[in-house]
């Protein structure tokens, strides 16, 4: 007799025992629980007053709450002679731009190198693949004189063009463009007469949006974390990241205002990684294609 399968909400789900599912939703639940801890404390200690935050041994909890550390962090923007809305807006335009250039021009690159034959396109690819091996770091003089030579000290640019040709988001979309872009697709929308841009735009995305939400992420969080920069000298171009050393190079007394800073920079990134995730979680099941 043919075992009936389980369904959910008319869907079939895998043919586990209901004590099956619930054990891995506690544990689960556990797992996100301790995972969670590090951001709860990092919430815990914006709320605690100075005693509290320099009390030894730490307590993981608040006894006494306040809001007086947010507003520290806020008498001490306004009292700023660079506006901290400056710093704001240097830490979002960068992110914002330096993020979706990388996600267009890799995209363009992978699309190139996975689905086109070109003569030295597999030593390319090598080339991009050995410069994951070296650090920023290493490269820094190198980059700085090449900076300079453009012109780009002390500018936006400096901050976006090197995130526009990381090599891995183009690493990442090039991989994932070749195992899940059907080649049969892509030759019957050149067969309708379809463009390679506008074949690359309608047909190759849209197949790998796991990819290119997952390279978001990863930008995004980079850039928005940034600091300080060799390249950035100017204080009017610097991010918000670097107004926040700066706060707390002023002493224990901002302490709590540091604490503040912390869970507000921490914010957004995990508001981008929430909204990506859900959609990267949908899309992983559904976007699969076979020739």
């Amino acid at each position: 007799m043919a075992k009936k399968l389980r369904t959910r909400k008319h869907k079939v789900v895998l043919n586990r025992s209901a004590g099956g599912d619930a054990g891995i939703t506690f544990m689960l639940t556990i797992l996100g629980a301790f995972m969670f801890l590090p951001m709860l404390y990092v919430i815990m200690q914006s709320l605690k007053p100075l005693d509290e935050l320099w009390m030894f041994p730490p307590r993981f909890f608040v006894r006494n709450p306040t809001m007086k550390n947010y507003r520290d962090l806020f008498t001490l923007m306004n009292t700023s002679w660079v506006p901290f809305s400056r710093y704001i807006f240097n830490t979002v335009f960068t992110s914002v731009v330096g993020t979706f250039g990388n996600l267009f021009l890799s995209s363009l690159a992978a699309y190139a190198m996975a689905k086109i034959k070109f003569p030295g396109g597999k030593f390319m690819f090598k080339t991009v693949r050995t410069s994951l091996m070296f650090h920023s770091t290493v490269t820094g003089i190198t980059s700085f004189i090449i900076m300079s030579a453009l012109h780009m000290i002390d500018t936006y640019w400096a901050i976006i063009v090197p995130a526009w040709a990381t090599s891995l988001g183009l690493y990442l979309m090039k991989q994932f463009m070749e195992t899940n872009v059907s080649d049969a697709v892509l030759e019957s929308a050149r067969l309708d007469g379809a463009s390679e841009l506008r074949t690359f735009w309608t047909i190759a995305m849209p197949m790998v949006k796991p990819a290119w939400l997952t390279l978001i992420i990863y930008s995004f969080q980079d850039l928005w974390n940034k600091g300080s920069s060799i390249y950035i000298h100017s204080e009017q171009l610097k991010s918000f990241n670097y107004a926040i050393g700066q706060i707390m190079a002023g002493g224990i007394k901002r302490a709590g205002a540091h604490a503040a800073s912390t869970v507000i920079m921490m914010l957004v990134p995990i508001l981008v990684f929430v909204i990506s995730q859900s959609n990267i979680i949908e899309t992983m099941g559904s976007s699969g294609m076979k020739d």
